[in-house]
């Protein structure tokens, strides 16, 4: 079956000179929850801006490598082409139109959709009853989970096969962010949308993801399905904070380079 998303040894480079990803290879299969963890500045951002087609407007670019979206090659396809193709881009920051209205919001995403067909905004509302009981409030009085639940429903009007999400629980509450991956995962049972999701709290993405790769310094060091992620030790102590050291980076052991990818 051929892959949602197959990011092929790409290189990312910004200003020309400054390299942020170094022969990074990712599969996320259909249907399926891909999570890409690391430490700040490891590159994950950059990854999602590439599939995305972001690059472009931040002086930055694929200088090597393929990115293959359900087969086809999107080397220099930009953002709105792709959401256009069912690549939906929900990036951090919690996006949305301020002085619009949550179904406004919802309405101005379908419409810049256009060639996907007729849209659908009361789906959004089915997943996110919050969002129906703030319909007609401006966005900007939302409160950061709601926001962000609106920035996920934008990209749902779309009807996408593939959602990158980058790190939906920044800033939010414990149980706000609870909720938000509950439907993350219900979303892609029910839909079948593809997902690569990154995500700094390590619990929560590999509780949802159905596999995962950690990226350091612009590279995969360990790759695998999370039942393999979540029981192998040098995970827990790096990432899951496992042990008494606490957070640590991976690169901090020295043999990282040497481990085996994990098959799934």
């Amino acid at each position: 079956m051929t892959a949602a998303l197959a990011i092929e040894n790409i290189e990312v480079v910004y200003h020309h000179s400054v390299q942020a990803l170094r022969g990074l290879s990712i599969e996320v299969p259909q249907g399926r929850i891909v999570a890409l963890l690391g430490s700040n500045g490891a590159g994950k951002t950059s990854t999602l801006k590439a599939a995305g087609g972001v690059l472009p407007y931040e002086n930055g670019r694929v200088a090597s490598g393929r990115i293959r979206f359900f087969g086809d090659d999107i080397a220099g396809r930009v953002a709105h082409q792709l959401a256009r193709a069912g690549l939906a881009h929900v990036r951090e920051g919690r996006h949305v139109f301020a002085d619009l209205t949550v179904e406004e919001n919802l309405v101005a995403a379908g419409h810049a959709l256009a060639g996907r067909g007729r849209f659908d905004i009361e789906p959004v509302f089915r997943y996110f009853p919050r969002l129906q009981e703030r319909r007609k409030q401006v966005a900007g009085y939302l409160s950061g989970g709601e926001q962000q639940m609106l920035a996920i429903g934008r990209a749902l009007v779309g009807q996408p096969r593939l959602i990158l999400l980058d790190e939906p629980s920044l800033g939010l509450a414990p149980l706000v962010v609870k909720d938000i991956f509950g439907i993350i995962q219900r979303i892609n049972q029910e839909q079948g949308v593809a997902m690569l999701l990154v995500e700094q709290n390590a619990h929560v993405a590999l509780s949802v993801a159905h596999d995962g790769y950690i990226l350091e310094n612009g590279r995969i060091v360990i790759n695998g399905p999370t039942a393999k992620l979540l029981g192998d030790p040098d995970v827990q102590r790096f990432y899951l904070g496992a042990g008494d050291e606490g957070h640590v980076n991976y690169r901090d052991v020295k043999h990282y380079k040497r481990r085996k990818r994990w098959l799934s």
